[in-house]
């Protein structure tokens, strides 16, 4: 019998009260019972991802989200600015493309980061442009682009939308979206939500609400404007993820126990710790600026990433490879949800064990103690 340990950067692993919660007796969701979770989470999600608007539940996972703040809020022939600097800002350009936009797309090297410089003068040479749509953490390659910066770009063009896609950000680093005047941020629950995949999640402001008026893109099931109405009552226009949203309760019950600043620091030392433990292996990371949810590492070249995984899978602990033409070189430790120092230390030992068996010269120990000396820092 082996004990498995999930340290991917989503699916992330369930807290036991929240599975319990979550196989308790299936309610109706047009109840009084359920109205009152669904509007006590509605109320509490909006600390969450810091801001006084409603954040809307979708019965999708983040990329229903996504594709959603594009549908809901632009038209036909639009203009937007795409930042592909991994494999989901590659998916902003494929959903609006999908929707018949003009997509300018600011190509990035993975791992890199992309530069105020490059928005604003893509931003110049397309003044038309009706939305930016970038990733506040690129989860490919564990990097973070300057999500405040640019939506500062953003907020002194009244007919150009700042989108984030804060699937592995929300509840892990900051992304202030009120003070930052983002204008959508998404998000999904298998990340830092600790839930099963299939709740996704959109915040819009009023500038994007007066988008969505003037949109003529087709929409049904993901119609915002009829969401924004029918959640604004305690209830979802369709069918609700009812067990989700009862788990979510959960969730969030657990994230008000830390507080925002809370959450932002257990996940900011979770993630140092494991740089600092892989770096102590010899190993380099990918991202210039790496996120605080997921640690994306090159493999030795003599070894690749292929077998550390799977030497790690082989053990009971589950890790991320890399994708497209990253697999096989990279390998990503996930960080966010339901985490502590422990589950670092454990992976960064049997990452130790797993390399030293493929050949990779270091000394026993050094990740693990490079780890728990920030871990044990006050």
């Amino acid at each position: 019998m082996q004990k498995r340990l999930l340290m991917t950067p989503g699916p992330t692993p369930v807290p036991p009260e929240v599975l319990a919660a979550m196989a308790e007796p299936i309610i109706h969701h047009r109840t009084p019972e359920f109205k009152a979770v669904f509007t006590s989470c509605s109320n509490d999600l909006r600390e969450v991802f810091a801001t006084s608007q409603q954040v809307l539940m979708l019965s999708c996972s983040g990329t229903g989200a996504m594709e959603a703040s594009i549908s809901n809020f632009m038209s036909l022939g639009d203009t937007v600015i795409t930042v592909n600097g991994g494999k989901f800002g590659e998916r902003w350009g494929q959903i609006a493309h999908a929707y018949g936009l003009n997509v300018v797309e600011i190509d990035v090297e993975w791992g890199k980061s992309v530069s105020v410089e490059q928005v604003e003068a893509a931003l110049q040479k397309h003044p038309e442009t009706r939305g930016v749509y970038l990733q506040a953490s690129e989860t490919s390659t564990g990097a973070v682009h300057p999500v405040q910066s640019i939506a500062a770009l953003c907020r002194t063009r009244p007919q150009t939308l700042c989108v984030v896609d804060g699937i592995t950000a929300v509840g892990v680093q900051p992304v202030h979206m009120d003070e930052w005047g983002i204008d959508i941020v998404v998000s999904g629950a298998q990340k830092a939500f600790m839930l099963p995949p299939g709740l996704g999640f959109i915040a819009c402001s009023e500038k994007a609400w007066a988008h969505a008026e003037n949109s003529n893109l087709p929409c049904y099931y993901f119609d915002l404007r009829k969401e924004r109405k029918n959640q604004a009552k305690g209830t979802t226009a369709y069918t609700s993820p009812v067990s989700l949203i009862v788990g979510l309760r959960r969730v969030l019950d657990r994230m008000k126990d830390l507080g925002l600043n809370g959450l932002h620091a257990h996940h900011l030392k979770l993630a140092q710790a494991t740089r600092a433990g892989v770096q102590a292996m010899g190993l380099s990371l990918l991202a210039d600026v790496p996120a605080d949810s997921v640690t994306a590492v090159w493999a030795p070249d003599a070894i690749g990433a292929g077998p550390i995984v799977s030497g790690l899978n082989e053990r009971g602990i589950k890790i991320a490879g890399g994708q497209d033409h990253l697999k096989g070189k990279i390998f990503r430790i996930g960080h966010l949800g339901w985490f502590d120092g422990k589950d670092i230390l454990v992976t960064l030992c049997t990452l130790e064990t797993v390399l030293l068996s493929l050949g990779h010269e270091m000394e026993i120990g050094v990740g693990a103690a490079a780890a728990a000396k920030i871990l044990e820092a006050s």
